[in-house]
């Protein structure tokens, strides 16, 4: 008995002691280590990428002076003209009513004109006699000689009519020359098309399309949110979609004074003026991305933004420093200009200050307890 009795005690005991080791183990894990940053001086840009196209600054659309059909096209696109150059030629049709009616007309003037030149040789003989006054003959005179002119302005009509214009100058009216200086973009037609001239009442038929490729703009929109901060003549980056590895400069130089709303947004279109590189050849059209620093600040205080954490309740956000012992505690921080990445610090911090990175993950255990985040 006294044997159980002992055998007893000591498994009593062992087992006091046994739970005193694991209690002691247990809560004696050393607290988790967090890295830790300390603020930086550094150059924090706030940008803005505003998506557009890379177009010609000036394109000119050529257009027929008459009606016709085209005869024969001279170009084709991408080919390089310069100012009075043969694009096409167009054959003239002439409109059935008004050939009839400019025919009539020069009917009309041949049987006045030999009425007049009848009445003037008759006045011409009386006054030679002395029979009628100087100022008789005049007006016999006048009224040939008006005759004569309206016979020549109803042939002139007629032969526009036929031919496109009168005298000489028809070939001119015909031929379709450049206006300016650059490359063919487009040619909207082809020989045996019809074209109307360009009037008071029609824009007329394009021709052809002819811009400088070597004076590009990049055009594109911005959100209402940020076009207050853009000013003319401040720096653009711009990238096209269609050459890798290489960036433009270029310069702001027109804001839209009025927007446009799209998919509910208010969008205002701007221009920049792109610095080309003469080894780089670009066509009408590129897409293009163009980058505009908003606002810059340099030697500033800076942390990265993913050391911010925010108030649950407020929003307001702030970063945990390591104190003296060895323990982080909150603090509060008010953040200037950011650019996604860095952020800078206005007022919280010191240069000192050692910020916890927060978001360190712990290995976790099946059946072990999950140490918490924030210490």
């Amino acid at each position: 008995m006294k044997i159980l009795k002992y055998l007893a005690i000591a498994l009593l005991v062992f087992g006091a002691v046994f739970a005193a080791l694991y209690f002691i183990k247990t809560n004696s894990k050393p607290l988790a280590e967090y890295k830790t940053q300390f603020p930086k001086m550094q150059d924090i840009e706030k940008k803005t990428v505003v998506t557009g196209t890379v177009i010609p600054e000036d394109e000119v659309e050529i257009k027929p002076q008459i009606s016709g059909i085209i005869e024969k096209l001279f170009v084709e696109e991408g080919d390089l003209v310069i100012n009075g150059d043969l694009l096409a030629k167009v054959k003239v049709v002439p409109n059935e009513q008004a050939l009839n009616s400019a025919q009539g007309r020069l009917s009309n003037t041949l049987i006045l004109l030999k009425n007049a030149e009848v009445d003037y040789n008759r006045n011409q003989s009386l006054f030679e006699k002395e029979i009628i006054s100087e100022q008789q003959f005049d007006n016999a005179k006048l009224n040939f000689d008006q005759a004569k002119q309206n016979v020549k302005n109803a042939r002139s009509d007629l032969q526009i009519i036929k031919l496109g214009s009168a005298g000489g100058s028809s070939i001119a009216n015909t031929n379709i020359r450049a206006t300016v200086a650059g490359t063919i973009l487009e040619i909207p037609v082809k020989e045996g098309d019809q074209v109307i001239e360009s009037n008071t009442f029609n824009a007329g038929t394009t021709i052809a399309t002819v811009a400088d490729l070597n004076k590009m703009i990049f055009e594109g929109k911005v959100d209402e949110a940020e076009v207050a901060k853009l000013i003319i003549g401040m720096p653009l980056k711009v990238t096209l979609g269609a050459i890798q590895d290489k960036e433009f400069d270029a310069q702001l130089k027109f804001i839209a004074p009025k927007g446009n709303e799209e998919q509910g947004t208010v969008q205002f279109k701007i221009e920049g003026d792109v610095f080309l590189d003469e080894s780089v050849f670009i066509r009408a059209g590129y897409s293009a991305n163009a980058s505009l620093v908003l606002e810059k600040k340099d030697s500033i205080m800076g942390i990265s933004e993913a050391l911010l954490q925010f108030d649950k309740n407020t929003n307001d956000p702030y970063v945990e420093v390591k104190n003296d012992k060895g323990k982080f505690e909150r603090k509060e921080v008010q953040l200037g200009i950011s650019d996604g990445i860095n952020v800078e610090v206005v007022k919280g911090l010191t240069m000192e200050d050692e910020i916890k990175v927060w978001n360190k993950t712990e290995p976790y255990k099946i059946g072990e307890e999950k140490e918490p985040e924030n210490k």
